[in-house]
């Protein structure tokens, strides 16, 4: 005879299937709640689940499931009785208040996509998902950062994060769609990605590809799927999964394959393209820190880790439609943003067979041509032989265009002043890459004198050590060269022979007024703005994310330094991805000439040089405009103001003040405008922003502890996540 327990338990199981339909309809579920004054968040703490489930059966795009469905059926049938439907023509009755600290904005519902047809020989792993809207964040619902895919083919969005709750695999797209992933095993996971997740983006160029989808694993789903959450010491040094694991093997026998890299933090697994589809998927593994802290997130503090899975599909969502879909580090993602908008190839139709075929671009980076031994870091293969080991080359010997690092002591006058401020260049290599020339093509090496022509970019042996800045004239007046740094050296020395220069540099020169004679040149003939589009898109990114936190283009000066101030307490998430577009920036000007990672021997080829976008000559054309823009900007400043830099780092730029404020210490013209050609206070690429103020003691204390004059730039900052060479 069977016990009472299992009588209950049997009576309770049959409870649990009757309530699969006597649940109210959504709009009900939700009056009921608020008719009862309480919250998601309270509902969610009683079912033992989340606040983001509960908003998602209100909304009806998904429904409860056992055990919690019979419990959720019943709280509802109790508020029923106690608050009963308004008849028709009643007054309605307000419902309570509830606090904005419970609920916040109701979620606006995002309308699930129509079920795919899954053949019957299909594999239970990939069979067909349930959606439903997430919404987790109040974030979320805002329009302003909404993203919203265009094209049918990835109305999901760009990538998902997958995510395990109670045994659910979920997928948390952008917009607060939520994907119910039926897949058990990592090639179950793929194919489920590629047959019904719709996820992808667009591609930025007609002649461009499409992105592949991505998909983000959380600690909880590298467990369900059998991956290790920090990988071995061996595996951490090799960057990958070590051969022989049960998922490579999975991966494997289920056909798929991937690429030389391995399964490692930023893996990709695909099939063999149907036609011109492409079939892959690539994986971001937080875990093993394949979104990086320093570029990624906060440094000092970092946030990815603890952000939920909604909260972080917000934010690569955004970056992705803002920049494109991250391809790795924002290093790495910025070169392959500067591809996909100008890409190599193009289909073009043969008149003679009438099919297509492939074709180059003329305006863009194409193949792969001869190096300049100039333009080379010193690993580079073709010094082989050219220099003793421990050699350091010369300027004569090596092109040296880099940002400043200078320093000078402070004058008696100076001192006088209470403090320093620091002001710092907004995303200052992608403002110099705006209508830069670059070359496109190999290099023509010119000698016996060439005549200097500032429409060839390239590298130019030049001797520029007879260019005197005091000798300088801007509105009628002249400089004490001793307080400004020389334009041609990143250290500020005044050059002291022949040297390899960019264009620019030169031509800067030039500029100033005085002759210049080369002795020999590596120049490119086919040239154009290469950067251009490249530079667009993040400056839009970057504007449109500071406008998110309140920094728009419209601001005054104290507006603004009050704005910059309070940004990132406004919406943290945009702060996270202020500081991803600022890396992207900067990272792919170093990308051009990425050096050898330590392979032994040392001059041996390495992967990177194998690369169309590999072109130094690129870099220190950028790196060049920079440093030349800043010093012509440094000269307008002294001329409207008579005021003098003490340091410089990258883009930081030291001033003495009498004030704690950069409108204590930037020059204005009597109608209370920025000087003409100084610098401006702006969100604006190439604008200024406040990094920070100290005393002119503290600087003095530091010069007597260290010995000297350092450079102290980058060690006065109020923001620390500024002044390191965006």
């Amino acid at each position: 005879m069977p016990t009472e327990d299992e009588l209950f338990s049997a009576v309770d199981a049959l409870l649990e299937e009757v309530a699969q339909d006597d649940l109210p309809t959504p709009e009900e579920r939700k009056r009921l709640r608020e008719a009862a004054g309480l919250s998601q968040e309270q509902i969610a703490k009683a079912l033992k689940s989340r606040r983001e489930t509960i908003g998602n059966w209100e909304s009806g795009v998904t429904e409860p499931r056992p055990p919690k469905r019979a419990a959720y059926a019943r709280l509802l049938e109790g508020l029923a009785a106690r608050f009963p439907a308004p008849t028709a023509g009643a007054p309605a009755v307000p419902a309570p208040a509830v606090p904005e600290a419970f609920t916040g904005p109701a979620p606006e519902p995002v309308p699930a996509p129509a079920p795919a047809t899954v053949p019957p020989s299909r594999p239970k792993a990939a069979a067909s998902s349930t959606s439903r809207p997430a919404a987790s964040s109040r974030r979320l619902g805002a329009k302003k950062t909404t993203v919203a895919a265009a094209d049918p083919r990835f109305e999901n969005g760009p990538l998902a994060v997958i995510d395990c709750e109670d045994g659910q695999v979920s997928a948390y797209c952008v917009g607060g769609l939520v994907l119910d992933v039926p897949a058990k095993s990592i090639p179950a996971l793929v194919d489920w990605t590629l047959a019904e997740a719709r996820l992808g983006q667009a591609r930025l160029h007609r002649n461009g590809r499409d992105a592949d989808p991505i998909l983000v694993l959380t600690a909880s789903a590298l467990e369900r799927y059998g991956l290790p959450a920090p990988l071995s010491p061996e595996e951490q040094r090799a960057g990958r999964l070590a051969a022989g694991h049960k998922v490579l093997k999975q991966i494997e026998r289920a056909g798929l394959q991937l690429t030389q890299r391995g399964f490692g933090p930023w893996a990709r697994v695909y099939r063999d393209p149907e036609g011109s589809r492409r079939r892959c998927v690539q994986l971001c593994i937080l875990p093993w820190n394949a979104l990086d802290a320093r570029e990624w997130d906060k440094k000092d503090d970092p946030q990815l880790p603890t952000m939920h899975p909604a909260d972080l599909a917000r934010y690569l969502g955004l970056y992705a439609a803002r920049v494109m879909t991250p391809r790795g580090s924002t290093a790495t993602t910025g070169l392959e943003l500067m591809t996909a908008l100008r890409p190599p190839t193009r289909a073009e139709k043969n008149p003679a067979t009438g099919e297509f075929e492939r074709a180059y671009n003329e305006d863009a980076l194409t193949q792969l041509y001869p190096v300049v031994p100039c333009e080379v870091p010193d690993e580079h293969p073709i010094l082989k032989g050219r220099f003793a080991r421990h050699h350091l080359r010369t300027p004569a010997e090596m092109l040296m265009e880099e940002p400043y690092d200078w320093c000078r002591p402070l004058t008696d006058e100076e001192c006088a002043n209470p403090y320093l401020v620091v002001v710092d260049i907004n995303m200052s290599f992608a403002a110099a890459a705006n209508g830069l020339t670059v070359g496109l093509n190999g290099p023509t090496h010119l000698t016996g004198n060439p005549q200097f022509d500032p429409a060839l970019p390239g590298s130019w042996l030049v001797d520029l050590s007879h260019v005197d800045l005091s000798r300088v004239r801007i509105n009628g007046r002249t400089f004490d060269a001793d307080r400004l740094p020389s334009p041609f050296t990143p250290k500020g020395d005044h050059p002291e022979g022949p040297a390899w220069y960019a264009t620019p540099t030169v031509a800067y020169a030039v500029e100033l007024g005085f002759d210049v004679a080369p002795i020999e040149a590596y120049v490119r003939t086919q040239s154009g703005r290469y950067l251009d589009p490249w530079y667009k898109r993040l400056r839009d990114a970057y504007v449109a994310t500071m406008a998110d936190m309140g920094v728009t283009t419209d601001l005054s000066g104290q507006e603004f330094l009050e704005a910059m101030a309070r940004r990132k307490q406004v919406d943290p998430t945009m702060a996270l991805l202020e500081t991803a577009i600022k890396a992207t920036a900067k990272g792919a000007i170093g990308k051009l000439r990425q050096r050898s990672r330590g392979q032994v021997p040392y001059y041996e080829e390495y992967p990177a040089l194998n690369r169309e976008t590999w072109r130094p000559d690129i870099r220190a054309a950028v790196l060049a405009a920079q440093r030349v823009g800043l010093h012509r900007k440094l000269m307008k400043t002294a001329a409207a103001a008579d005021l003098y830099p003490v340091a410089i780092g990258t883009d930081a730029i030291v001033y003495p003040s009498p004030g704690p404020s950069p409108l204590d210490v930037l020059p204005y013209t009597p109608e209370g405008k920025p000087a003409p050609g100084a610098f401006r206070l702006g969100v604006s690429p190439g604008m200024v922003k406040h990094q920070g103020t100290q005393t002119v003691l503290w600087a003095e204390q530091q010069f007597e502890e260290r010995g000297g004059v350092f450079n102290i730039s980058n060690l006065i900052k109020t923001d620390q996540s500024a002044g390191e060479g965006e």
